[in-house]
């Protein structure tokens, strides 16, 4: 939703950043509109239930602030949850891609709760996200199949450590001369080995 209202230039009515003016501004109607427009989007993104309790509202950021509040308080379960995924995910049948793709999704919305925790201008935040992309880091190659434990090895003794996307570079490059190596179709049985298997359980 904040996307949706970024796109359109009307985050300002639900961060307080446009107040509303008194009525003799000039510009007390336009602003009337558009927050009617807003609460209109925010009433048809909520259930029939939330609907229920913020129909009394009279402005954006009022049931923005509502609906904050209200989710907010459920914050703590679903950050252990991300973060119980982040640990134990593994890559198990999965391509180095779809594997990244897993835990760069889990990532992003673990820093999405912590961008509303820390509002930090003094540089101490990046210090505490160099970190964080640390462990991230060291997540992603604990998950890592044992195929890729020599490459495992080279990156963890690197100094300093590389980036993640860096990291899935050379994966990447790896599992492509893997296939070369063996290919997906020495995989599969011959005709003539499943026709051996067919006389032998004859």
């Amino acid at each position: 939703m904040l996307v949706a209202l970024t796109v359109k230039n009307k985050v300002g009515f639900v961060d307080g950043s446009l107040p509303k003016p008194p009525p003799t501004d000039a510009t007390y109607l336009a602003w009337s509109r558009a927050n009617s427009m807003v609460i209109s989007w925010l009433f048809n993104s909520v259930s029939k239930e939330i609907l229920n309790s913020i129909l009394l509202a009279t402005t954006a950021e009022e049931i923005w602030e509502d609906l904050r509040v209200r989710f907010s308080k459920n914050n703590g379960p679903h950050i252990f949850q991300l973060r119980r995924q982040l640990v134990c995910t593994q890559q198990g049948t999965d391509s180095v891609s779809t594997y990244y793709t897993k835990m760069k999704c889990i990532k992003e919305e673990l820093e999405s709760y912590r961008r509303q925790e820390f509002q930090c201008t003094c540089g101490v935040f990046q210090q505490f996200q160099n970190q964080t992309d640390i462990e991230y880091l060291m997540c992603f190659l604990m998950g890592l199949n044992e195929s890729f434990s020599n490459i495992r090895g080279q990156i963890l003794l690197s100094e300093p450590l590389p980036s993640i996307g860096k990291v899935f570079s050379m994966l990447l490059q790896q599992e492509e001369a893997q296939r070369e190596i063996i290919p997906p179709s020495s995989y599969a049985p011959s005709s003539h080995s499943k026709k051996l298997v067919v006389s032998v359980n004859r």
